[in-house]
């Protein structure tokens, strides 16, 4: 019997349920924004109405919730999948699903993140 290794598992931090109404928002030449699904000190993941802008190029990344007023802004990511989401709410939109790797983080974003994930998610997935 082989022990530790989860084949489909390749994450190296745990992940967390965004609250409904948190949002990240790719920029600044981009348009694209959607609802976290799901967050780790690590990358993201979110939904987002497909449109006819290119998935694979590198933006600066901004997350928003609302009822906290809490915003972070110009985060360095890379995508690392983006497809079609399985369950479409309606035929006539094209939903995605996107998962981002952030890059490099400033001390205060990783302390402004740290913050989001202990106060903006309703836990670990």
């Amino acid at each position: 019997m082989s022990e530790g290794k989860d084949e489909t598992e390749r994450r190296k931090h745990k992940r967390y349920r965004a609250h409904d109404g948190a949002f990240a928002v790719l920029g600044p030449h981009s348009t694209k924004i959607g609802q976290i699904i799901d967050v780790s000190v690590g990358g993201l993941a979110f939904s987002y109405i497909a449109g006819k802008e290119p998935s694979d190029a590198t933006f600066e990344l901004s997350i928003l919730f609302a009822q906290d007023s809490f915003h972070l802004t110009k985060i360095p990511f890379k995508t690392i999948s983006d497809q079609e989401a399985k369950e479409v709410p309606s035929n006539t939109l094209t939903m995605r699903r996107s998962g981002l790797q952030f890059g490099e983080l400033t001390p205060s974003q990783i302390s402004q993140l740290q913050y989001f994930i202990r106060n903006c998610t309703t836990g670990e997935v």
